[in-house]
């Protein structure tokens, strides 16, 4: 069972950056991808952006591509999204979330291809 953890949520004005780290709970060599989802009140959850554990290919939602960028670190079982240009609109709780190659797969940017979930964490972006 992965276990993952967000940290480095926080409040800052617009314009400004923050990064995003997810850590998990033990090596994962079984990880066929990773990804940030976010949920803001009201509204539905929302992919964010996705990379594959092994080769590093990333796909970013249009909002925010140009602005995050998400990356990992295989040794330190912990991937990254940093986010610039913040703007009010990405204000939300931010979740990680991880695929097994052995779970179904209905593209990286559905959320039921990940099985596992972090708790989340909150950013909030002031005008």
């Amino acid at each position: 069972q992965v276990q993952l953890v967000e940290s480095g949520g926080g409040l800052v004005q617009a314009g400004g950056s923050l990064r995003l780290s997810c850590a998990a709970s033990e090596r994962t060599f079984s990880t066929d991808a990773m990804g940030w989802f976010r949920q803001a009140p009201g509204k539905e959850r929302e992919f964010v952006a996705t990379i594959t554990w092994s080769g590093g290919d990333t796909v970013y939602a249009d909002s925010v591509k140009g602005r995050f960028t998400i990356s990992r670190d295989n040794a330190k079982n912990t991937m990254y999204l940093q986010m610039n240009s913040l703007q009010p609109e990405d204000t939300a709780v931010y979740y990680c979330a991880a695929r097994q190659r052995s779970d179904d797969y209905y593209g990286g940017r559905a959320g039921r291809s990940y099985r596992y979930w972090g708790q989340g964490t909150q950013v909030t972006v002031s005008s």
